[in-house]
Order: C-alpha cells, then structure tokens, then sequence
C-alpha cells in the first residue's frame, strides 16, 4: 500500500537512512527575518546547496507554502520556482506580505533524491 505523500517528504530531522547524508545539501536554507510588520512587505531568499546543477543530478524547483496562524485551510501556495540544470543555481528571492503569525515551508525537488521541506517562523507584530 503507498504511503501518504506527506510521508515522502523528507526533513533535516527525518529522512530514510539512505538519504539523511543528503539532508544539508537537499533542505533549503530559508533567509528572512524572524518578526514583520501586519501587511508590510520584507524579502525571503530560499537556498539550496551547494548542490550540483547538472542534467543528471539537479534540484528542480522549490516551491514555497505559508501556514497562517488561526486560517481555517492552510497551507496557502505562494509560489513555485522551476530550475534548469546547467545554466541556474539554485536560489530564489521573494517579496511576501503577512497578516498573521506564519510559518513559511519551502519544499526543494531533486530529481535523484526527492522532495525535502525546510520550514521558518514568522512572527507577526500587528
């Protein structure tokens, strides 16, 4: 019987002992300050690596969901970055706006080892 999707994505703190030595090349790094102001916009960098960008062995998009603190249907998708191997890296800024305490998760593919999640909190001064 398969497995519920949300068990085949991996995590820093838990991933299959074959890929868990892939976890710090695999799991985005989630670049954004800890506190924003209700509505005003700030910058979010999501990185991975260092990771090989070749047709083989390469991550293929990163694709970026925000938990909202009280929203009745979370998570909200806000964005979805595709990678060509070769001629990208794998990095990505974005300009966000938060209503309420969040918790942003990033979700990196690589076409050899999967889906991994990075997550980061937000807080919301009102």
């Amino acid at each position: 019987m398969a497995e519920p999707f949300g068990k085949l994505i991996y995590t820093q703190e838990e991933a299959p002992e074959q890929v868990i030595s892939k976890a710090e090349t695999h799991t985005a790094k989630i670049e954004a300050p800890d506190t924003v102001k209700a509505g005003e916009p700030f910058k979010v960098t999501i990185k991975v690596g260092p990771h090989e960008m070749r047709d083989v062995h390469s991550i293929r998009k990163v694709e970026l969901y925000i938990y909202e603190e009280g929203r009745p249907f979370n998570p909200v998708h806000v964005a979805t970055v595709e990678f060509g191997p070769e001629y990208t890296e794998p990095e990505v800024t974005l300009t966000l706006k938060l209503k309420k305490n969040s918790t942003l998760y990033a979700i990196t593919y690589c076409n050899l080892h999967g889906l991994w999640e990075a997550r980061k909190e937000i807080k919301v001064e009102q």
